[in-house]
C-alpha cells in the first residue's frame, strides 16, 4: 500500500497492490494523476481498477486522466452519481475549470466484495459526508475516504451531507471494527479505531455497535 498525498487539498490517493501478482487498484485519484501513474510505473504494478470512496471534487479530479491512460473500470456508489456528473460545477465552486469525468463502469453496493490478488475488500456504505460515501474494509485496515479522520470527522456542510447520518455510519461500521484496525483517511495521517474511540471529540462516549 502506498499513500500519495497530493494537490491543493492535500488529498490522499492510495495504491493498493498484491505484491505477488503485481496487480493494483487506485483509491480516489485526486489532483495529480501524473504522480499516481508514475508511481505505478516505478513499482511495475498493473492497474486493475479505480475505486472511489465518494465523488467530491478533490477525490475524483484525476479519474479522467487515469481512465484515458489505462482504460481500467471506475467503481462508484450510485448515490454519489449526481455529484460525480457535476464535477465541472464542483470545480467552478473552487475556482477550477475541469472537464467531466468519464461515466463510472461499476456501481458499488453495501456488502459487495472486491478481490485484489489474495486479499478481499468488503464495501460498506458509510453515508453522511456524501450520500454515496463508501469504505473499503479488509483485514486490519479500512479505507474510509472522508468519513473519519485522526481527531475529527468528515464535513457535513456540503451538498448531500448530514451530521446524524455520518455519526451513525461511524458508529455502526467503524466502531464495530477491532480497535487495532488502521484507518486510512482521505486527508491527513493514519489513525486506528481504538485511538479514535477514546480520543476523538466527536466520538467520545459513543457505544460500540455492530
Amino acid at each position: 500500500m502506498v499513500s500519495l498525498p497530493n494537490g491543493r487539498f492535500s488529498e490522499n490517493c492510495y495504491l493498493l497492490a498484491d505484491q505477488e501478482c503485481g496487480r493494483a487498484v487506485m483509491v480516489d485519484p485526486g489532483e495529480e494523476p501524473i504522480l499516481f501513474l508514475s508511481e505505478l510505473d516505478r513499482r511495475g504494478w498493473q492497474l486493475e481498477a479505480v475505486w472511489l470512496t465518494h465523488a467530491h471534487v478533490d477525490h475524483i479530479m484525476g479519474v479522467r486522466a487515469v481512465k484515458q491512460a489505462t482504460g481500467v473500470p471506475v467503481l462508484l456508489h450510485p448515490a454519489d452519481r449526481s455529484l460525480y456528473d457535476a464535477l465541472p460545477r464542483q470545480g467552478e465552486w473552487m475556482g477550477l475549470r475541469l472537464e467531466a469525468a468519464p461515466p463510472p463502469d461499476v456501481m458499488l453496493s453495501d456488502g459487495q466484495q472486491l478481490i485484489l490478488g489474495s486479499r478481499t475488500f468488503t464495501v460498506r456504505h458509510t453515508p453522511g459526508h456524501s450520500p454515496g460515501s463508501v469504505s473499503f474494509v479488509t483485514d486490519g485496515r479500512v479505507f474510509g475516504g472522508d468519513v473519519l479522520f485522526s481527531g475529527s470527522i468528515g464535513r457535513t456542510d456540503l451538498p448531500g451531507g448530514d451530521y446524524a447520518t455520518l455519526l451513525h455510519s461511524i458508529q455502526t461500521v467503524f466502531l464495530a471494527l477491532p480497535d487495532s484496525t488502521i484507518v486510512h483517511s482521505g486527508h491527513g495521517p493514519d489513525t486506528t479505531v481504538g485511538i479514535e474511540r477514546v480520543t476523538n471529540p466527536f466520538l467520545v462516549g459513543a457505544s460500540r455497535l455492530g
